[in-house]
């Protein structure tokens, strides 16, 4: 139960700077690309604890399950395909998933330097 109530309280953080986030950024394509390469760093440098640490099930788990969006990514990406932009669909899928991966590379590495 209490690892649930860690979970569950990462989530609203999450899902709350998630909200947050969105409200700053304008751009619809950016606010999802900036939570998920902001996530993905975070997720990145949480690489270093267990899996069950209690911190990694507050922050890894709940607050960057509900801070990132891969679901909203696809649907900008379909939605720019059905609008007849497929360049911004190729380039949103690109930069996305090279954003993420080079985030996560980042945020490991970062934590492997400072410890």
């Amino acid at each position: 139960m209490s690892e649930l109530l860690l979970v569950g309280a990462g989530g609203v953080l999450g899902a709350w700077a998630r909200y947050l986030l969105g409200q700053r950024v304008e751009r619809r394509l950016l606010d999802t690309l900036a939570v998920n390469v902001l996530g993905s760093f975070a997720l990145g440098a949480l690489l270093a604890l267990p899996a069950t640490h209690p911190l990694s099930l507050v922050f890894a788990v709940g607050f960057c399950g509900a801070f990132t969006t891969f679901s909203t990514f696809a649907v900008e990406t379909v939605h720019a395909v059905e609008t007849g932009d497929r360049r911004l669909a190729v380039a949103n899928a690109a930069v996305n998933l090279l954003g993420a991966t080079v985030a996560v590379a980042a945020g490991a590495t970062l934590v492997a330097v400072l410890s």
